[in-house]
């Protein structure tokens, strides 16, 4: 009886701190790793452990979910089988892994309001987190350009093929691969964040390593993507807008409503297709924002930072990973005929098939006709 007293209790060990600080529930294995920034800040009321669960939980399921359903989809539709959509179910995978790895790991460490998973798996963890979202940053980046290819240069573009498509993959992989690995191996560190239940890069060390490592990550992977983005679609829309000014103008002088042909309407099924990237992309870049913003204080000494506020700011980021399945379904032409066909009940409103588009008889030719 006395031995099996005196064997410690399951779950974590604590560190004795006892300074009533959101650090007094740190283990051992781990103090090492906590900046003492955070020393400063009172433990955080457990309600908001519970509300970030809850959170955590309705965002996972809607992931996997909305995620695994376009990955079935575009997997599984022929005509959705294409070499530009290897981008789009690359970006799904990305935001389902993101989420299916992640969400049960913070889950747990909600529940014990603190990192239980040692120095190990705060490196897995912040590392598969950097990865999927670089890989989904850049994902949508390939997307945006290949929009401008077709839609700007049109004809005089380089087709998107299979082999080109699984190239562009590799390098988004590659280069998520670069920035994960490098805290691993010493160009910064992994650290616990915020109220110390999620492990992500050390914005707060003072030490030019973290900080210039902190610096170009922000430029690779944030900057020069949405440079890209910015870029590509500053000229879509230019196209785009002087395609249909010029098709008003002649219809107007021809004396007709309109002069779609099936050329036109292919223009503008690419256009819609053009919108519905960039919605997903606008929606990528408010929720990652937030954190990238936490980072950049962090790297210039800001003293706003609390536990709260930094690790909602990890937890909403996070949220990216549901828009996209949502815009594709209320959004995507053929997605939503394929997702109508496989699962009728997750479309709601009328389905458009596309086929109105491909008549080749215009209003223009039927004028002439009758004429």
């Amino acid at each position: 009886m006395e031995r099996f007293a005196e064997q410690p209790p399951m779950g974590p060990h604590f560190a004795a701190l006892g300074n009533g600080s959101v650090t007094d529930k740190v283990t051992p294995d781990m103090a090492h790793l906590i900046h003492p920034y955070w020393n400063q800040f009172p433990a955080m009321d457990p309600i908001w452990s519970k509300i970030l669960a809850a959170y955590l939980l309705t965002i996972g399921i809607l992931a996997w979910i909305g995620n695994g359903t376009v990955i079935y989809i575009f997997g599984t539709t022929k005509s959705l089988r294409t070499p530009a959509n290897l981008l789009v179910i690359n970006l799904a995978l990305s935001d389902f892994g993101m989420m299916i790895l992640n969400t049960p790991i913070m889950g747990i460490n909600l529940y014990f309001e603190t990192w239980v998973w040692g120095p190990l798996m705060c490196d897995v963890y912040a590392g598969l987190g950097s990865a999927f979202g670089c890989s989904s940053i850049w994902s949508m980046c390939m997307v945006a350009l290949d929009r401008y290819n077709v839609i700007v240069k049109g004809m005089a573009g380089q087709p998107m093929t299979v082999k080109l498509a699984i190239f562009k993959i590799i390098f988004i992989w590659l280069m998520a691969s670069i920035w994960t690995f490098a805290p691993v191996l010493g160009w910064s560190r992994y650290v616990p964040e915020g109220n110390l239940t999620s492990c992500g890069i050390d914005y707060l060390e003072r030490d030019w390593n973290p900080r210039t490592y902190l610096i170009f990550y922000t430029i690779f992977v944030y900057y020069v993507p949405l440079f890209l983005i910015c870029y590509s679609y500053w000229f879509i829309i230019a196209a785009v807008s002087a395609h249909e000014k010029a098709m008003r103008e002649q219809a107007k002088k021809m004396n007709v409503k309109s002069l779609r042909s099936s050329e036109d309407a292919d223009k503008s099924a690419e256009g819609k297709l053009a919108k519905v990237a960039l919605v997903t992309i606008s929606l990528w870049f408010m929720a990652w924002t937030p954190y990238q913003v936490i980072n950049t204080l962090g790297l210039f000494k800001y003293e706003g930072l609390t536990p709260l506020n930094t690790i909602w700011g990890a937890c909403f980021a996070k949220s990216a990973t549901v828009y996209n399945p949502i815009v594709y379904a209320t959004s995507h032409p053929k997605y939503r005929v394929a997702l109508k066909e496989k699962c009728p009940c997750c479309v709601f409103g009328n389905v458009d098939d596309g086929k109105s588009g491909g008549e080749s008889t215009s209003q223009a030719t039927d004028s002439e006709t009758k004429a």
